[in-house]
């Protein structure tokens, strides 16, 4: 029997569609600025990106939160130089997430399992984004910790607040687009090509 390849031009374009979504989303945003250290945002993209993980699993929610997250980087200078932290970051994100939501045959059908593995994920990205604020301020821009803890509990507070809207938002998108999806035949196409 020949095994089936996993990234088809069908998965590629999924991963590109929902790319563009973390992107556009991404990119709705409202700056806050913090003392001593770049901005953060409140903004939907990680929305999208569990979303993806959920209905389509851990690689392919892992890339489109990647991959659109870390263009969005590029287009803005405050976050251009880490956009590849950014990247590894939110495909954590979405690969924790898609991982719960499709253990076990579960496919991302279980309401249950799917608000688990949102929660899951978006913390994910909450300690992730906690420890890379620290490593910059502390080891690599050299502050003192009376410097840095104001600016982490800010940014993880914008984050965490980030992580609510994603969580309760993916979960609900979930259940409002699984049936469609599957009429679509969106799903057979994708599962008719899993290595």
């Amino acid at each position: 029997m020949e095994k089936k390849k996993f990234f088809t031009v069908y998965r590629l374009a999924v991963i590109g569609l929902m790319s563009a979504m973390v992107f556009a989303c991404t990119f709705i945003h409202i700056d806050i600025p913090v003392p001593l250290s770049n901005k953060v945002m409140i903004h939907f993209g990680n929305v999208m990106c569990i979303l993806t993980a959920l209905l389509f699993g851990p690689v392919t929610g892992g890339f489109a939160a990647g991959i659109g997250s870390a263009i969005y980087d590029l287009t803005d200078p405050t976050y251009a130089p880490e956009f590849w932290v950014t990247f590894l970051m939110k495909f954590a994100m979405a690969f924790v997430a898609g991982v719960i939501a499709h253990s076990g045959g579960a496919q991302g059908k279980q309401k249950g399992r799917n608000i688990l593995a949102a929660v899951c994920g978006a913390a994910t990205y909450v300690v992730l984004y906690g420890c890379k604020t620290i490593i910059v301020q502390r080891f690599i821009m050299g502050a003192v910790w009376q410097a840095v803890w104001p600016v982490v509990i800010t940014k993880c507070s914008v984050s965490l607040f980030n992580a609510v809207i994603a969580a309760v938002c993916s979960v609900l998108l979930t259940l409002a687009l699984r049936r469609p999806l599957a009429s679509a035949g969106v799903f057979d196409k994708l599962q008719s090509s899993r290595a």
